[in-house]
């Protein structure tokens, strides 16, 4: 290949790059548990950016309970956003023809 070429298509991968970190931040997902009493939601970026936590799961004699149950609604929201991002990603990722193949994505 030439190293122009390649060059050429370093730079468009890196302007790719640029532009789906920009839009990870406008992709959100809710994940929930315990029968949906308690919601997370994440961003693309895998950042945490609201919890929901209905009363009824408030109980200051079982925080373990609780504790579990944010977790777990932190884990679905992380595998939904995960699957969003493959979706609109997944040929860049994905390790195809000219993929980066990331781990975990």
């Amino acid at each position: 290949m030439n190293p122009f070429d390649m060059m050429k298509n370093i730079q468009q991968l890196k302007d790719s790059l640029g532009t789906v970190q920009a839009e990870l931040e406008n992709i959100s997902a809710t994940g929930s548990s315990g029968g949906n009493i308690v919601r997370v939601t994440v961003n693309g970026k895998m950042e945490m950016t609201g919890i929901h936590l209905d009363p009824i799961c408030v109980d200051p004699r079982d925080i373990q309970m609780l504790e579990d149950l944010i977790i777990a609604a932190h884990h679905d929201a992380l595998d939904k956003v995960q699957e969003q991002i493959k979706e609109k990603y997944g040929n860049l990722l994905g390790g195809g023809l000219g993929g980066l193949n990331i781990p975990g994505m």
